[in-house]
């Protein structure tokens, strides 16, 4: 049986908000697997992961008193590991290519943050994890990261049609996913559809 973590209690979370020092560094550590688990979801690389795994803490250790739900916490973290993400695609990307500015520019919620409302982030990414390698990383690169359509194609050396097929079936296996009952069980249910990722 996989061992589970769970988020830091409500009642911890307020006691670091107030400034109890040990708490805050409880909800640090107790945080810290669901962090890496996003970052590996969202980021390119592992190295690029571990980066934004480490930023993301800091973050939570220096602002969770501007936290406003102590229920959002995944919610929230979820978002500042994304935006470490872009931040280090946009670092990297050739000028004219950068991925979008992130949300926080933005006053207006994007529709990934309105998805978040009704969905737990921790479902987003067991279900972006859980697709065939090939998948998950067009999918990263275009739709989390924003690349544009042939910079990822041209980055994992593949036609733009291939591209956009592979895609394709990305967005179908997560949408399945994501339409899947929640609860116990849960997890086995986010699967790709039979047949994998077959390479064009």
């Amino acid at each position: 049986m996989n061992q589970r973590f769970h988020w830091p209690d409500d009642r911890l979370i307020r006691a670091a908000q107030d400034g109890d020092v040990p708490s805050l560094t409880t909800v640090v550590m107790e945080s810290q697997p669901h962090v890496r688990k996003f970052a590996l979801t969202l980021c390119a690389s592992p190295q690029d992961a571990e980066d934004a795994a480490q930023e993301a803490l800091i973050i939570l250790y220096r602002k969770i008193g501007t936290l406003r739900a102590t229920g959002a916490l995944a919610s929230w973290m979820f978002r500042i590991v994304r935006n470490e993400c872009l931040r280090q695609v946009r670092q990297l990307a050739p000028r004219g290519e950068a991925a979008p500015a992130g949300p926080e520019a933005s006053a207006e919620p994007s529709a990934e943050e309105a998805v978040l409302r009704g969905l737990e982030a921790e479902r987003i990414a067991a279900a972006v994890g859980a697709l065939p390698r090939e998948q998950r990383q067009v999918l990263i690169m275009r739709d989390v990261q924003g690349l544009p359509g042939r910079t990822v194609a041209h980055t994992l050396g593949l036609s733009t049609a291939a591209m956009k097929s592979r895609l394709h079936r990305a967005r179908a296996a997560l949408r399945l996913a994501l339409a899947a009952p929640a609860g116990p069980g849960a997890e086995e249910a986010v699967t790709p559809p039979v047949g994998g990722d077959p390479r064009p």
